[in-house]
Formats: structure tokens, sequence, C-alpha cells
């Protein structure tokens, strides 16, 4: 276990984050919802603690990622349900934006790696329904609330946030490195949607609610912040 994390410090309501050159970790203060597309833990679950692990490119086929997740965890201490994700990239590309609207809390934090960018639809290399994917680089992005989130806005929110990486993948031009053609993300990419418990639920979070819209605009800018930090983005 690293021992260069930094201090805890209050990111939204019942969230701690801390992190270092090797991960980013967000510790709950009491149980919240998760949906995620995460390697270990993934799907719907109450959960404790979400990690993003900084990995080499081509993980060790003799551990699987849901063993080198939890053994991390382990290591730390950590107690209760643990969502892991996995990235290359490297936790200097890590951005976050927060922002409160009508007291409500949002923050978005992103990991970005490009070296297996990907657009929908290109030829996978691995071959068998059943494959395990053995490479990383991976856009992670985290979105975090302080909102009670119904299921099906934690959904939407998954919508919102592929749309808004596709659009940042066109307007920078990247290439998928197997096609050539504009890259809608990269081969291992993971989301997380973690829901609050301070409002009555949020039942929509579509592009016609201004939940939304905020969230679209601040995973836009984030995204681009990490990918190059030079970019300036202006809505």
């Amino acid at each position: 276990m690293s021992k260069s994390l930094m201090k805890k410090k209050n990111l939204i309501s019942h969230v701690l984050l801390e992190h270092s050159n090797e991960c980013i970790h967000l510790e709950f203060t009491q149980e919240l919802k998760v949906l995620s597309s995460a390697v270990y833990n993934g799907g719907l679950v109450s959960a404790h603690h979400l990690l993003n692990l900084k990995v080499p490119l081509s993980i060790n086929c003799h551990e699987k990622p849901e063993s080198s997740l939890q053994n991390y965890a382990d290591s730390a201490s950590w107690h209760g349900c643990v969502v892991g994700m996995m990235t290359a990239a490297s936790m200097k590309s890590f951005a976050m934006q927060t922002q409160t609207v009508q007291e409500i809390e949002i923050a978005v934090l992103v990991t970005s790696g490009l070296s297996n960018a990907r657009c929908v639809g290109d030829k996978a290399e691995y071959r068998h329904m059943l494959s395990d994917v053995k490479e990383v680089g991976t856009i992670n992005i985290i979105i975090l609330t302080s909102a009670t989130l119904s299921e099906a806005a934690m959904a939407e929110i998954l919508m919102i946030v592929t749309e808004a990486k596709v659009l940042v993948m066109y307007e920078l031009g990247i290439n998928s490195t197997t096609s050539g053609k504009i890259a809608t993300g990269t081969g291992t990419d993971s989301v997380a949607v973690v829901s609050g418990v301070d409002t009555e639920p949020i039942r929509y979070a579509g592009k016609h609610t201004l939940f939304g819209e905020l969230l679209g605009k601040m995973v836009i800018s984030t995204l681009k912040t990490s990918i190059d930090e030079k970019i300036e983005y202006k809505f």
C-alpha cells in the first residue's frame, strides 16, 4: 500500500477523497448506491468505497483484476463493499470539477488514457465471446451527487456521460488506433454513478433536465482538461 496518499478531504456530502500517483480513493461515510461498469463489484450495488487503481498497460495474466483490486483494498484495511476500476492512464491525468446548484452537489472525476482509442463497431481483437480483455488504456469517469437518484436516473446519467465523451472525442479529433475512424472512447472505459441520500428522489436526469444539462457540461470540460490541460472550453 502506497504511503503517498494525500490527506482525506471532503468532496461532497458523505464522500471523502484521497489520491496518490497510484490511485483515487473515495470513501463514503455511509453506504451509498453505485451503478457502474467497474471490473470489481460492478453493476448496481451498495458500497462504502470506490477505487480507481493505476496498473501497467498489460494486466498480469497470473492475477485476476478482481483479486488485484481486493488485495489493494485489504492492504489499506478498507471495510465494506469496494467498487474497483483499473486504468493504465497516469494519475497526472486526474481532473475534477464540483458544482452546487439549488443546494444539490455534483462532482465529476476523470482519468484518461488514449492508447487503445476505439470507435464503436471496430473489429474486436478478442474473437471469443467469453474472452477476458488483458489490455487497459481507459477513460474512467466517476459521477457523484448529494441528490438521491432513482435507478432510471442513474441509467440516464450513464447515457449523458457516454454522449459527452463521444462529443469530446469528435471535437478533439481523436481517432481509433485500429480503424482510423473518429474514436468514441477507448476499449476499456469505465464509468460509475454514485447516488446521494440528501433529497427527494430525482426521477429523471436526461438532456431535458437542468441536472442533465449541468452534468453534460461538467463531463465535457473535465474530460477535456484530463486529456489536455491546455485546452480551454467555453460554454
